[in-house]
């Protein structure tokens, strides 16, 4: 890497406006020319160790704001271990087709899929361009603040990342209650008389959370490993399960099977089919989460966009055909309607078999606990960036890495403090659990489409700089209809699930979401004003070579 100097001085930033500049390319003035070069890896702009020295990577970086904090030790292969480990479509979607089945039948199940598919593909392709242009941990609140109109990129921004914050908490939690669910859907399936207490579900839960996240202390370096094995279980797992319902399944479905629409849930069939696709959605939940760990990758405008459609691609050739196969192959749907592990029956009716049906329930448990380990990663991640910009209570304290394990302690530790707070729900309300659930999943992808909506208002030239992973023409597409996809579903997971709505039945995410909302706000009005955001020279990052 060659440096210029233009300036005695040679300072980067110097902390005050005048040395940052927007988007229009206003107000800098820059003494550092950055020319990187034939691959030459030499330091510049930082004095850090060998293990640090990402010259490129950290660069563009430091051009954001920031100081490269831990060690890029993040492979491509690693990173995709992350992404598709929290995603896990294959194994997302059986724990929650069911409710497809109920809502329209096969037809749901299989076609609801494909359309969610095409929804969250054109969503996450377009935020994973813009994480090609502004590479960091903080991900969706950082393009925010760099992408917003000046007057309105700090309350932007500042939302954003709460949203994110709370999203990832929250589904985080809900991998938690699925791990509980599918074990004591285990002991159930074997003992019919067998009856989980609400005290005892959440002393399950908070076993789960606890021995999920002690890899990350017991192993800290061994972590981008183990979520390789776990991206390695996850897809020989689906291999074996696929193989062994067709080797052994007794009946057939014709293809007209897939076209029923009978639902249960009382409503009509066309509202009926949208919820589910609202439903379908869970399937490709998350694919942010390679996104914050951005700062531990090399080449991170190269291989974030890459692992995040990788994920996609992989998740959809694994659910897709798995989902196919059991629906052309049960044989009593109302059966599984009433099953309360409605995949566990119909492996039943396939395999006839339940040491067999078994053996497969005991893989996806252990795929659905290793889906924990990356989704501690992520949100020890999301909250250090964060707070590393001021925008958590106490900024200082949670922005700390800790020497000894080499990553943000602090933070992982608070996003298991929420986790065991918010599994208090489950004693209280399950119906309250599972609102707020679908609230986050809505929270996120509202942070999926936010930026995009903003590179789509103020014009794609005018916002993103030159980088590698650039869609052209069909940018603009993902940019227009990413927001317009995420007020679709916003609307459609507000209905009740059923008809007539009781008490029982009733959706209470509009509730949950105004309260989050109000939350937000409450923390804007106590801690906003300290909400500093990343500082951005432009011309130092457009100066990057990106090729």
């Amino acid at each position: 890497m060659a440096v210029r100097n233009t300036e005695s001085h040679g300072s980067l930033f110097h902390g005050d406006d005048s040395r940052r500049t927007s988007p229009e390319g206003h107000g800098l003035e820059t003494g550092i020319d950055v020319d990187l070069r034939d691959g030459d890896e030499r330091e510049c702009l930082l004095d850090r160790p060998p293990e640090l020295q990402d010259s490129k990577s950290n660069a563009v970086l430091l051009a954001q704001g920031h100081k490269a904090a831990m060690q890029r030790s993040f492979s491509p292969l690693a990173a995709l271990g992350l992404g598709f480990s929290i995603t896990n479509s294959w194994v997302g979607y059986l724990s929650c087709f069911g409710q497809n089945l109920a809502y329209a039948g096969p037809n749901s199940v299989i076609f609801g899929l494909l359309l969610a598919a095409v929804i969250q593909w054109t969503i996450s392709l377009g935020l994973s361009e813009i994480a090609s242009c502004f590479p960091s941990s903080g991900g969706q609140y950082h393009f925010v603040f760099i992408l917003a109109p000046k007057r309105s990129k700090r309350f932007a921004a500042f939302v954003v990342g709460w949203m994110n914050i709370l999203g990832w908490s929250v589904a985080l939690s809900s991998g938690v209650s699925v791990v509980v669910a599918s074990i004591t859907g285990l002991v159930a399936f074997w003992d019919d008389t067998f009856l989980v207490t609400q005290w005892g579900s959440y002393v399950i839960y908070l076993a789960v959370a606890v021995l999920s996240l002690s890899p990350l202390f017991l192993g800290p370096r061994l972590i981008p490993q183990i979520l390789q094995a776990s991206l390695a279980f996850s897809v020989t797992g689906l291999i074996i399960i696929f193989c062994l319902l067709l080797a052994l399944r007794k009946q057939s479905q014709p293809l007209s099977f897939l076209l029923i629409t009978n639902g249960t849930s009382g409503w009509g069939i066309g509202a009926a089919w949208m919820l589910g696709l609202g439903n379908s959605m869970y399937a490709f939940s998350s694919t942010d989460a390679v996104l914050h760990i951005a700062e531990e990758m090399s080449h991170p405008e190269r291989r974030l966009p890459q692992v995040v459609n990788l994920t996609m691609t992989i998740g959809f050739m694994t659910a897709f055909p798995l989902l196919l196969v059991m629906m052309l192959s049960m044989a009593d749907i109302n059966a599984v309607l009433q099953s309360p592990l409605p995949y566990a029956e119909v492996f039943r009716q396939i395999t006839d078999s339940k040491i067999v049906t078994t053996i497969m329930m005991c893989w996806i448990t252990i795929i659905l606990f290793s889906c924990l380990i990356g989704q501690w990663v992520t949100c020890g991640r999301l909250a250090w960036a964060f707070a590393r910009d001021r925008g958590l209570p106490y900024p200082d304290f949670f922005s700390h890495i800790s020497e000894r394990y080499g990553f943000p302690v602090r933070t992982t530790i608070l996003a298991l403090g929420f986790c065991s707070a918010y599994g208090i729900l489950y004693i209280a309300s399950t119906t309250a659990f599972n609102s707020i659930i679908t609230s986050a999943v809505l929270f996120s992808n509202i942070t999926y489409a936010s930026p995009q909506g903003l590179v789509a208002a103020r014009g794609r030239k005018k916002t993103l700089p030159e980088h590698p992973f650039d869609l052209g023409r069909l940018g603009y597409v993902c940019n227009f209809l990413s927001p317009i996809f995420v007020i679709i579903v916003g609307v459609l997971i507000c209905f009740p699930p059923e008809l007539p709505v009781t008490r029982q039945n009733a959706n209470y995410t509009p509730v949950v979401l105004v309260g989050f909302v109000v939350a937000i706000l409450g923390f804007w009005v106590t801690i906003g004003k300290k909400f500093e955001g990343p500082k951005i020279d432009w011309e130092v990052l457009r100066s990057v070579k990106v090729t």
